[in-house]
């Protein structure tokens, strides 16, 4: 009920802590970190899986980077953002608040984004392509033509995952004093309001699901038919297409 309480009282609806407030602060953070990850994780992604060069080499480093949790790498660009600050010109402010959880973010969604480009591209069936090259495609033609469209369902599971464990890890921001719903929780831990953490965590949580619940429906559109698969729960599964295990943690 206290919580119930929190949710009703219209001081939380309003002002620089308010929820709309903290959820646009939220998203800003977390579409700018997506960004800056797609620009760098899909044209890698897309290269080594039409090609197929140095493969090994960018999945390993991808994997290492699920591997190292967002807490240690906001803790370790924390002292390197401070210290940049004077050198680059952005306000101390800046680097204490924005950076260093913008770029542990976009750390953090690199990997799913690279590896389910690489793996959306690996499971196009080898035979269309060479049909493309019989054809006289040129590389870029069946990359654009064949191969992304097919895979494009794929993609965008990455970027799902990506956005999901983004938008669950942006929390942490808080601690080096970023807003979003972060804060709630982070001051109600160190106020002991319980409401405070518990609507923080739903907000949370409800906003996840959200987003979900959109790119699933955006990578439903994007698988062709003949890999979609109706289910007893009445939802639509993709066929068997190889899609990598989420990864990472906080």
């Amino acid at each position: 009920m206290d919580v119930i309480a929190w949710f009703t009282d219209p001081a939380h609806w309003s002002g620089f802590d308010g929820i709309p407030t903290r959820i646009a602060e939220h998203l800003v953070l977390c579409a700018a970190a997506l960004l800056a990850a797609t620009l760098i994780g899909l044209p890698i992604g897309l290269y080594i899986g039409h090609t197929g060069r140095a493969a090994n080499l960018a999945i390993n480093i991808a994997n290492i980077g699920r591997a190292i949790p967002s807490y240690a790498v906001l803790v370790m660009l924390l002292p390197i953002s401070l210290g940049l600050a004077p050198t680059l010109g952005y306000s101390p402010t800046i680097g204490l608040r924005i950076i260093p959880t913008f770029l542990a973010m976009a750390l953090l969604a690199i990997p799913p984004i690279l590896v389910n480009a690489y793996a959306g591209l690996q499971s196009v069936d080898r035979d269309l392509i060479e049909a493309g090259r019989g054809q006289g495609l040129r590389e870029g033609q069946i990359l654009r033509g064949i191969e992304i469209p097919l895979a494009s369902s794929v993609i965008v599971g990455g970027f799902r995952t990506a956005a999901l464990q983004v938008i669950a890890t942006a929390t942490i921001g808080a601690i080096v004093s970023y807003g979003g719903l972060g804060r709630y929780i982070i001051d109600g831990i160190a106020r002991n309001d319980l409401p405070r953490v518990v609507a923080g965590a739903v907000l949370v949580a409800g906003l996840a699901i959200a987003i979900d619940l959109a790119l699933a429906g955006l990578q439903r559109l994007l698988t062709p038919r003949g890999l979609r698969r109706p289910t007893t729960r009445g939802f639509t599964e993709l066929a068997e297409v190889p899609q990598p295990a989420a990864g990472g943690g906080v």
